[in-house]
């Protein structure tokens, strides 16, 4: 469909519709999101604090999982904050260069979850699939690599898909039917032609995701055959009991994230998008802590022993 011919001067600022069509209910969004928000940061910082002090923790999979605790407090704090403003506030303006720098930071972060995800499935993969040379396979020096690579790939591509966005003009209408600065709901108010941007969106959205869900497909799926191989059943649920946590956030990441995308385009289904995009930007960030600790038993007894020695001080 070939984009309409705009008239309209250039616009520096866009309206953020967020959840207008619930005027009603926004002082009773803004109190159940703020209390998100601080369980999010809660919840992440605890499990951040407890792997860099807590000396049980200091292994390549707590590594990993400190790493996406920091991830999600910054993933979290690039939407939730904005949001809040903007439920209680009658300007729900922001500039263009504004809009543009939330997206940056928004994809940067989702990108580099999908490569931290991989990282920490491989991890899963080496402990449970090849034990005796778990020690060799995942030094330190191997995670520091994978936990670098995650975040500069994420951040060299997400650079050179804006390049392209910063080139882009926006006049006319300048509502953004979202309560964040989406890519598509982005596209759909530039008047120059987004055709190549979004091109260079697919290419850039394949290389930088596929290759860690792949990744992580095949660790589970070896994972899994190695767990059903065993004779016992204690062993299994011992072994299934080490990667549990982590599939499930897998699940809902990736099962969300896609289910957004394949519908981002879809008229009819707005505000459905919204609710699984509040699903992926502000629950996920709150429930991956709460699974860590509450289905891991280390992460317990590190909370334990903290409580302890506060409690002896």
């Amino acid at each position: 469909m070939q984009k309409p011919e705009w008239n309209e001067t250039i616009i520096t600022e866009f309206i953020l519709h967020g959840f207008g069509d619930l005027q009603e209910l926004h002082v009773l969004l803004f109190v159940v999101f703020l209390l998100i928000y601080i369980m999010t940061m809660a919840g992440n910082l605890t499990i951040l604090i407890l792997v860099m002090t807590d000396q049980h923790l200091h292994t390549p999979m707590y590594f990993f999982l400190a790493n996406l605790s920091t991830l999600e407090t910054c993933y979290t704090s690039t939407i939730i904050p904005r949001m809040l403003v903007n439920l209680l506030s009658e300007n729900r303006g922001v500039s263009v260069n504004g809009c543009i720098a939330q997206l940056w930071v928004f994809v940067f972060l989702a990108v580099t979850e999908c490569y931290l995800l991989a990282a920490m499935s491989y991890d899963r993969y080496v402990a449970i699939c090849k034990p005796l040379h778990y020690s060799i396979l995942m030094n330190f020096k191997v995670c520091i690599w994978l936990m670098a690579g995650s975040w500069i790939v994420s951040f060299v591509t997400d650079t050179i898909l804006f390049v392209f966005i910063f080139q882009l003009s926006f006049c006319g209408h300048n509502v953004i039917e979202h309560f964040y600065c989406d890519f598509i709901p982005l596209m759909n108010l530039t008047c120059s032609d987004a055709s190549q941007v979004k091109l260079v969106s697919s290419v850039l959205t394949s290389i930088s995701t596929m290759p860690p869900f792949i990744l992580t497909i095949t660790s589970y799926g070896h994972i899994i055959k190695a767990i059903l191989k065993i004779p016992s059943t204690t062993g299994r649920q011992k072994a299934f009991s080490t990667c549990s946590s982590h599939l499930i956030v897998v699940t809902i990441f990736y099962g969300t994230l896609i289910t957004v995308y394949l519908l981002q385009d879809a008229n009819g289904l707005k505000e459905l998008n919204k609710a699984l995009s509040v699903i992926y930007t502000i629950l996920t960030p709150l429930v991956n802590p709460l699974i860590y600790s509450l289905r891991n038993k280390e992460v317990k007894e590190a909370i334990r022993r903290t409580a302890t020695k506060f409690k002896l001080h």
